[in-house]
């Protein structure tokens, strides 16, 4: 029989973490994240890694295993799970990846196409674009590449609208789905789930768990991490609204509900990532997780 990755994905603050390490102990197996934020050490409260307590119930791989100042590309990662996986299949016949991070998902279940290669002409002409005009002249152009990718993707980091302008450009008429559609074999098979939360109930566990972080010492945090606020890394929601309020351009209340407004939206552009792929199977979130087990159990015996 063929190896067997459970993947457990969906949108921030499902409760995927929980879920995991349900299946972890149900299946006396280990845990790899595929969460791109988590893997940095430096950050702990902003990206909700998982406690003491949840680490120390099963065991746990990419979690906080890199610093910001490391350069870290989603191809870095698809080699290092496919080492990692290896590794652990010789042990186990059932590993189990995590996270909300579409593209990482994808590049360990499918492997990563052969996209065009950076093109330092090209980069430097969208670097002089962002600096006369802005972040915006960046997602138009995206927008106008490719519709349905720009929906999608998080149009707020300037470098991934960078990378993917790049690759659009080096390939006229075609879409990002279109250049992403070659599936790469795996030694592994792969039943993916994720948890379907009533849409208003997923932002109320959003705001939640954004006030949570905040009382969990995420200004402090934050302000640790400010003077290195440049880097890719720390372009992210939870971090760069603070340092807005750090620079006093808003407030500390308005900078908390423009955490939790841009929180809901990753989460909204998540969901459309998701949505598309039809092997996701979605679970109540309220009900039992022995449901999700047998049909776990179902697809493995399969």
């Amino acid at each position: 029989m063929k190896k067997k990755l459970i993947c457990i994905t969906g949108p921030t603050a499902s409760g995927k973490t929980a879920l995991s390490i349900e299946l972890a102990k149900y299946f006396h197996t280990e845990i790899i994240s595929a969460d791109s934020r988590q893997f940095y050490k430096e950050m702990s409260i902003g990206t909700a890694v998982p406690s003491p307590e949840e680490l120390s119930a099963a065991p746990h791989h990419f979690i906080q295993h890199k610093s910001i100042f490391d350069e870290y590309t989603v191809g870095d990662f698809e080699t290092d799970f496919i080492s990692l996986s290896e590794i652990l299949f010789q042990k186990l016949d059932t590993i189990i990846l995590v996270g909300g991070s579409g593209l990482y998902i994808d590049a360990a279940i499918k492997g990563l196409d052969n996209l065009p290669g950076k093109n330092h002409e090209i980069r430097a002409e969208l670097e002089q674009l962002i600096n006369e005009k802005g972040l915006i002249a960046l997602q138009d152009e995206v927008r106008k590449l490719d519709p349905e990718f720009y929906k999608r993707m998080d149009i707020q980091n300037p470098h991934r609208l960078i990378r993917a302008i790049e690759i659009l450009r080096q390939s006229p008429g075609k879409t990002m789905d279109e250049l992403r559609n070659k599936r790469q074999k795996r030694s592994f098979d792969t039943v993916l789930i994720a948890l379907d939360w009533e849409r208003q109930k997923l932002y109320d566990r959003i705001n939640k768990r954004v006030d949570i972080m905040m009382k969990q010492g995420l200004e402090e945090e934050a302000r640790k991490l400010y003077p290195h606020k440049h880097l890719n890394a720390l372009n992210t929601v939870g971090y760069k609204e603070l340092f807005g309020y750090f620079e006093n351009a808003y407030s500390k209340e308005f900078a908390v509900s423009e955490i939790k407004k841009n929180t809901r939206r990753f989460a909204k552009r998540q969901l459309t990532w998701f949505r598309k792929n039809k092997d996701i199977r979605w679970f109540d979130p309220e009900m039992n997780f022995s449901h999700i087990i047998k049909y776990v159990e179902k697809e493995i015996e399969k």
